[in-house]
């Protein structure tokens, strides 16, 4: 009986080894349900080239709407869009400061109010202006007192009334006297003053020898207001910045990658908002250091702003058209698509389309150059890759 039980028992563990090697080496028929192939879950085939083709017939390649080109050299105008921002023209911005202390008696500008060179935006009451204008005053008045004494002790010196040392003494009093009225002249010169002040000081009232007038530089805009009535400022107190905004400076940020195709003197073409139309600038400067925040150089492109349409502070992009360049093979992007995580065509060759991995080089936005993979002369397709795609993707049964 012992030996019975043994006797099944063998038998039931050669029956379970045979029905597990049957197991392990059986391989489903080609195109029955239990074959499963990486087509089937969506992918294509890496190694076997047959799956890597797509035949159609004549009528099928005119309802796909398929067209083919051949392969062959072209020129790529490379270009780079830049993030950017407006900021002012550092050249064209002015600090209105006082040259003499004073307290303001007027204040005729305001913030954003248009001036225009010469125009008087502040009065001033300065006992520093009028202790200048003082001295000069006295210094005319001696002089005029010391030419005539020189005139006088020449004439006697002439007919020998006076000794000739009496002649000298007027002449060095004359001569330290028209030194005394050119430095009080120079003093005042240093405030602002032009000849036509010293022209009229002499019948000018008493009051405005202590007026200081505060103008502005050049035609502008009051960007910053820091004065009012009945303050006392200093001689180096900012009262005004007046900024020409008819021109401002576009900054764009050139990544490291990017700074050997940016040159002074490229063509920029800056945009900001869909409403606002495009202008077109000249890179007129390049920062020799990069930011510290972000690793970028600012490129700088001048913008005229007449109308005032660009605003400091707004975000823009500008495309700067970096090189122009020949490729030797080029392609349309559209013939372009990814697979497998690769960039491929689809190329014509004995009637079928057969799907290629190439490396892509340069582009521009509507061609990129083909560095491998697609040789000129060769047929690629131009239109329809991604209908062959969806076909190559399709079981064999269903195509």
């Amino acid at each position: 009986m012992k030996g019975r039980h043994i006797a099944l028992l063998l038998a039931a563990g050669s029956l379970a080894a045979a029905i597990f090697l049957y197991l392990a080496n059986r391989r489903p028929a080609p195109g029955s349900v239990e074959e499963e192939t990486p087509r089937q879950s969506g992918q294509i085939l890496p190694d076997a080239s047959a799956e890597r083709i797509v035949r159609l017939s004549e009528e099928q390649r005119r309802r796909y709407g398929i067209e083919t080109a051949v392969a062959g050299p072209g020129r790529l105008r490379v270009e780079l869009t830049l993030p950017g921002d407006i900021a002012m023209n550092a050249d064209r911005i002015a600090h209105v400061v006082p040259r003499v202390s004073g307290v303001v008696r007027e204040v005729r500008k305001n913030l954003g109010d248009r001036v225009c060179r010469g125009e008087i935006m502040a009065v001033l009451e300065s006992r520093e202006l009028a202790d200048g204008t003082a001295a000069l005053l006295a210094a005319r008045e001696r002089l005029v007192m010391a030419r005539s004494n020189f005139d006088r002790e020449e004439q006697l010196w002439r007919k020998k009334i006076t000794p000739e040392q009496d002649y000298v003494q007027a002449r060095n009093a004359l001569a330290e006297a028209e030194i005394e009225v050119r430095a009080a002249e120079q003093k005042l010169r240093a405030l602002g003053f032009a000849d036509d002040y010293f022209e009229k000081l002499a019948v000018r009232p008493a009051r405005d020898a202590i007026r200081y007038e505060m103008a502005a530089p050049f035609d502008g805009t009051v960007i910053e207001k820091h004065i009012s009535l009945g303050e006392l400022l200093k001689d180096d107190t900012t009262a005004f910045v007046v900024a020409d905004l008819s021109s401002v400076w576009v900054h764009l940020d050139v990544q490291q990658k990017d700074l050997p195709y940016v040159r002074i003197g490229q063509t920029a073409l800056i945009s900001a908002a869909p409403a606002v139309p495009e202008a077109r600038g000249v890179v007129s400067f390049l920062e020799p250091t990069a930011s510290e925040t972000n690793r970028t150089v600012h490129a700088r492109v001048v913008l005229p702003n007449a109308d005032g349409r660009w605003r400091p502070g707004m975000f823009v992009t500008g495309r700067i058209l970096a090189d122009d360049v020949r490729a030797a093979v080029a392609v349309p992007g559209d013939a372009l698509f990814l697979a497998e995580g690769k960039t491929c065509v689809f190329v014509e060759a004995g009637g079928a389309f057969e799907l290629r991995p190439v490396t892509a080089g340069r582009s521009d936005g509507r061609s990129t150059e083909i560095i491998a993979g697609l040789a000129a002369g060769e047929k690629y397709v131009l239109k329809g890759a991604f209908t062959l795609k969806s076909e190559l993707l399709k079981p064999e049964g269903e195509r």
